[in-house]
């Protein structure tokens, strides 16, 4: 259910299109009186569609325009007017407006329109996302066995409407994969939403996967969406389901055999047209054994499964994906391009990779593109990088960010892996907002994320609000 916000100093008229709007389209809204509060809204709520009057006292609809442009503000806006001056609509479509509509046209039209601007926003976000990360995260790159037989088992199973299992070790790429299973289906053109079971609140598991209704727990002061119902036409991934909770497997299960969800405080079941890939690093037969994970759910999850194997099995692709990592890192960071000396081939091809297979191999060219100045790096260069690791039982301290800019987080130890993650995501979100003094626009920007939107649904998933 998207959020649609109505701007226009006429309150019947905001009112009565919010109702309407609410009623035919099934889509939840909030108004606002003038521009500056349009402003206001966008910055703070994860407002998906924008209906906004161009004449209006004070900062009127151009302005709204300007601002969002000026501010990176990308949520699609649709402009009405009452006046039939359509040249002032062209304006505003120049000014960066998705489309125009009069005041008197049919609500039908004006629904349609909505339902145009929110798809032409998802598509928009994927170009994007597919641009930002092209090349920079691939474990599918390489020519042995293992990796033409993946490449292989992905384009029968991308076909399949059935669910699919992928087991691989933590780093290996599994979301990747799940990423193929879907472009190289029939649902490529619908959404993409991976979730990652680990990082989600024990409290509001079941509000993220399946939806709430208005006043179902403390804080939910509106319906929402969730991610089955997000993910309809499309494919939803649930990344680490061996770390779901036993009351939220059950419900999966259901989910699963009617293909239906039931949204926390709702009695009434809402059919979804999702397909379902999940993934896990654990042993599943062994998470069944022990009681914590369900036999029946992990029957219906393995119709097809997937194994990735680690890299550590396939040390051959390594050259490839060494010099395509330090390609593309060269590229991020804006840096001359480097070369590898010979001898680190043979060092590379001498690691086992246990700790984090392929994106430890993308962190280390990462780290080696930073620390070597010259322009080919060499073994000594490698043999530091390697040196540099973190004893067991330590605090552990990630750094990451762009450049010009880092983010230092500190972890203890120990401690569950999931709370570990929760820590570390909630530690450099903050330190980013600290950064660019809390703009949500920038910080959204700067950790590679669609728009702000997404940033604020992760900042209220850690209880943080914008300063």
């Amino acid at each position: 259910m998207s959020l649609v916000l109505i701007v226009d100093d006429i309150a019947a008229m905001r009112e009565q299109y919010a109702y309407d709007i609410e009623r035919l389209g099934q889509h939840r809204t909030i108004t606002a009186s003038g521009g500056a509060e349009a402003i206001q809204l966008l910055e703070a709520e994860p407002v998906d569609c924008l209906i906004l009057d161009l004449e209006m006292p004070g900062s009127d609809g151009f302005e709204v325009l300007k601002t969002m442009k000026q501010r990176g503000l990308k949520t699609p806006v649709i402009v009405y007017t009452g006046t039939g001056n359509y040249d002032r609509c062209v304006r505003a479509i120049k000014l960066g407006a998705y489309g125009f509509i009069a005041k008197d046209e049919p609500l039908e039209r004006v629904i349609n329109e909505i339902e145009n601007a929110l798809a032409w926003s998802r598509l928009r976000n994927e170009v994007a996302r597919l641009r930002r990360h092209a090349g920079e995260d691939s474990p599918l790159i390489g020519d042995s066995r293992a990796m033409v037989a993946l490449r292989e088992e992905i384009a029968r199973l991308a076909v399949v409407p059935s669910t699919v299992l992928i087991l691989g070790e933590s780093g290996s790429g599994k979301e990747l994969v799940a990423r193929q299973l879907h472009e190289q289906s029939d649902r490529a053109q619908g959404p993409f939403i991976p979730v990652n079971c680990a990082a989600l609140s024990e409290h509001l598991v079941e509000s993220e996967l399946f939806g709430h209704e208005k006043g179902a727990f403390t804080g939910a002061d509106r319906a929402r969406n969730g991610a089955f119902s997000s993910a309809a036409g499309g494919t939803l991934f649930l990344d680490e389901i061996g770390e779901l909770p036993a009351p939220v497997q059950a419900k999966l299960l259901r989910v699963l055999e009617d293909g239906k969800v039931t949204r926390v405080g709702s009695s009434q079941a809402l059919k979804v047209d999702t397909r379902i890939v999940a993934a896990t690093n654990r042993n599943l037969e062994e998470e069944i054994a022990a009681r914590r994970f369900r036999q029946d759910l992990y029957y219906r999850l393995n119709v097809h499964v997937i194994g990735i194997p680690p890299l550590r099995d396939r040390l051959s692709d390594v050259p490839l994906l060494a010099e395509f990592f330090l390609r593309a890192t060269c590229r991020r960071f804006g840096v001359r391009p480097k070369s590898f000396a010979p001898e680190v081939f043979d060092l590379l091809g001498r690691h086992d990779w246990a700790s984090n297979n392929v994106r430890e191999l993308r962190n280390t060219i990462e780290r080696l593109v930073i620390a070597c100045c010259d322009e080919t790096i060499t073994g000594d260069c490698l043999s530091t990088a390697f040196g540099s690791g973190h004893g067991a039982g330590t605090a552990a301290t990630i750094v990451g960010g762009s450049p010009g800019g880092g983010t230092t987080v500190s972890l203890p130890g120990t401690g569950r892996l999931k709370d570990l993650k929760a820590a570390a995501e909630r530690q450099i979100i903050v330190s980013t907002l600290e950064r660019n003094d809390w703009h949500i626009t920038n910080t959204a920007r700067q950790l590679g994320l669609a728009d702000h939107s997404s940033l604020l649904k992760i900042m209220r998933k850690h209880g943080l609000k914008k300063k």
